[in-house]
């Protein structure tokens, strides 16, 4: 204590013989600047990819604004609308049937006419869905007397509409046993609650909105953030979009595709609003160490939550089909929220999801309430104002109509089929695997081979993969289509087959390898996400635009346009 007591009067001197001659509001004046400097290079320090993101994106857009620059991309943009129009109409055969509809017919049609043309649109298209070759685009549809009691289920409950509890009070009942079942399914038990959202997405949104506002209330956090993985779903950089959060990417280990944990805990701040661990991420079908985020969460403070979307309706059925897994559920301590997709492996039609929470305290930040609209007191658990009634109805009888023994045995037989695929990937010498993958997805690129190359040519054989970058890599996603016994032969056969095309005739990519190693080279993101927009405008054009010439650039406004785009 004497030591520190002279260390502190020395101090104390010093500090009085630097200012000596200083007048008062010199020395305060001096004090805020070095206080505000510090301040200002932490910030800088711990914003620094923001920094470095902010002075590239100028740069690009200074190069964008360049007359003869912004032409070219015009051109290149109007070029993809071509391409894109070409698969979209000319590819698929729609140029064949009648024409499109653009106004309501004066005369309705009669239900035969209806229903014939109907069949003919389900028709359309190159590929046979039911074939087991496409990645992921199906997860049901092999069991015709399970379609047959949806379609059954559907009609009965189509009018029905669950807003109106009162009238529909049966609708409401299947909804909560929809949420009950499945928080079990998650090792919860009657402390958690969640609700149904129409998808992954909605359901990701609706978990960092009540973290958000959970932690704005509770913790005082004004410029939210989330620490996610470089792998983890486009939904939450369009959830951050949408709520104004700031989402903090981490690099994953590339040796095992689980998110980097060093890293993770390095970008933890004061403002972090929730962790994600993935189970199983898309890109690569791998399951992030949910135990070690989990603890991270705790050591923080922070709220963990778990993307199961992909594997809400496989992953807790992998111990009884005897594949065992780590804890990824309300097993896991930290973890508060979960998110599963009712619609994929829970094998319910499009269009529903569970989003779970560990306690009330959570999801009650997740509503909202307008108590003064003249309307009346208008409250919404989710952005819908309430779900479709058959919906709702079709995605209780699915999961009441396999129960614990049918997805145990489904999931059985999509993992033995995963494993079986990826035991054989491993002994052809061209393919790389990406990590372990343990649950439905296999990715794999290649070490001498353009991998993109290699899914074109899957692709011209009616296969219908998954293209992947960042590294580059395609991935298949198995579903109950894919349950035949000779499946995995067939895929690995098929593989090999391109693998030997490419070694043959190596030259360029042409489909959609030909977008994704070209996308790849460049390095402004935003010409990629306008090719993307291109793609959304085309997606909802009833036929191809006209071919006409690009507007010449307007000399006074110094902008130009192109029409069809």
């Amino acid at each position: 204590m004497e030591q520190l007591h002279r260390t502190l009067l020395w101090v104390e001197e010093e500090v009085e013989r630097q200012v000596h001659g200083y007048q008062k509001w010199q020395i305060v004046a001096a004090t805020a600047a070095i206080t505000l400097t510090t301040l200002a290079a932490k910030d800088l320090v711990s914003n620094r990819e923001d920094v470095y993101e902010s002075i590239k994106n100028w740069v690009f857009r200074t190069g964008r604004s360049i007359p003869a620059v912004k032409r070219r991309i015009a051109e290149s943009l109007d070029n993809s609308r071509k391409d894109l129009e070409k698969s979209m109409f000319e590819d698929n055969g729609l140029l064949s049937v009648q024409p499109p509809l653009k106004t309501l017919p004066p005369t309705g049609w009669t239900r035969e006419q209806v229903l014939q043309e109907a069949s003919n649109i389900l028709r359309e298209g190159k590929y046979e869905w039911r074939d087991g070759k496409i990645s992921g685009g199906a997860f049901s549809g092999s069991d015709d007397m399970f379609t047959n009691l949806l379609e059954k289920i559907y009609g009965l409950f189509a009018f029905s509409n669950p807003l109106h509890a009162d009238i529909f009070p049966g609708v409401r009942k299947m909804e909560a046993e929809i949420v009950r079942m499945t928080i079990s399914l998650f090792h919860g038990t009657d402390e958690q609650c969640g609700c149904i959202t129409s998808g992954g997405s909605e359901s990701i949104l609706m978990a960092m909105k009540a973290m958000r506002d959970w932690s704005r209330e509770v913790k005082g956090v004004e410029k939210p953030e989330i620490v996610a993985c470089v792998t983890v779903h486009a939904a939450f950089d369009k959830s951050a979009s949408l709520l104004g959060i700031k989402i903090r990417k981490v690099p994953m280990d590339h040796n095992t595709c689980k998110v980097n944990i060093a890293a993770m805990r390095q970008a933890i701040t004061s403002n972090t609003v929730m962790l994600v661990a993935s189970a199983p991420e898309f890109p690569h079908g791998i399951i992030d160490d949910v135990e070690k985020i989990g603890a991270l969460g705790q050591q923080y403070d922070v709220p963990v939550h778990v993307d199961c979307c992909m594997g809400g309706f496989i992953l807790p059925f992998m111990e009884g089909a005897g594949y065992p897994l780590p804890p990824f559920d309300f097993r896991v301590p930290g973890v508060t929220s979960i998110s599963a997709d009712t619609h994929k492996y829970g094998n319910a039609p499009k269009g529903s999801s569970v989003i779970m929470y560990r306690s009330e305290k959570y999801r009650h930040y997740q509503y909202f309430v307008v108590p003064d609209w003249p309307g009346g007191i208008y409250a919404s658990p989710t952005i819908p104002g309430s779900r479709a009634g058959g919906l709702v109805a079709v995605c209780w009888a699915a999961l009441v109509y396999h129960g614990v023994d049918g997805y145990t045995e489904t999931t059985r037989k999509i993992i033995t089929t995963a494993r079986h695929i990826k035991k054989q990937l491993k002994l052809i010498p061209e393919i790389q695997l990406f990590g372990d993958p343990l649950t439905s997805i296999v990715a794999f690129t290649s070490t001498n081979a353009d991998i993109f190359k290699v899914g074109d040519i899957l692709g011209q054989h009616g296969w219908h993969l998954t293209f992947i970058q960042y590294p580059s890599g395609l991935h298949i996603c198995l579903t109950s289509l894919q349950n035949s016994d000779d499946f995995a032969e067939r895929f690995v056969t098929d593989v090999k087959k391109a693998i030997t095309e490419v070694g043959v005739h190596p030259g360029d990519s042409t489909g959609l390898g030909k977008v994704y190693g070209t996308a790849a080279d460049i390095p402004d993101k935003f010409l990629i996400g306008e090719a993307a927009k291109v793609f959304l405008t085309c997606y909802y054009e009833t036929e191809p635009s006209k071919d006409e010439e690009l507007e010449e650039v307007n000399d006074t406004e110094g902008e130009e346009t192109t029409k069809g785009i």
